[in-house]
């Protein structure tokens, strides 16, 4: 798995293959070995837990924009031994949360903790966090 240097590279996968999605955990090895889970219900869930990486059409905004939000969207669960990755497979649901639920995964790239830092950064000028948006 090749590892991002930029936000700007990122922004590059998102725009040259879909589908794609980031995702924080252990890493795609350790992702394989156990089932995921609803942690509130305890159900088993068809697939691995992703955020959409690609724009939505809708988005009139810069790529770049786009994705900074999505790996912010989901950077509290890059704890200690979690990373951001990128991945593509096939949907097979939805989550509690209704985000994509992905199998058959193949691994794109790793996304290391200065590039998550990267888009925090440009999410916090380009955002108002501070409303809600509607």
């Amino acid at each position: 798995m090749d590892t991002v240097g930029a936000l700007k590279e990122v922004a590059e996968l998102a725009t040259s293959r879909a589908p794609l999605y980031v995702r924080f955990s252990a890493g795609p090895d350790a992702d394989a070995s156990e089932a995921s889970r609803d942690h509130e219900s305890g159900c088993e869930l068809p697939g691995l837990s992703v955020n959409p990486l690609n724009p939505e059409p809708w988005f009139d905004r810069p790529v770049l924009h786009w994705v900074a939000r999505q790996l912010v969207q989901y950077a509290h669960l890059g704890e200690e031994g979690r990373y951001a990755w990128v991945l593509t497979g096939r949907e097979v649901g939805r989550g509690p949360d209704c985000e994509p639920l992905l199998a058959d995964v193949e691994a794109v790239a790793r996304i290391p903790d200065d590039v998550v830092r990267e888009a925090r950064d440009l999410y916090e000028d380009v955002f108002d966090a501070g409303q809600d948006g509607t």
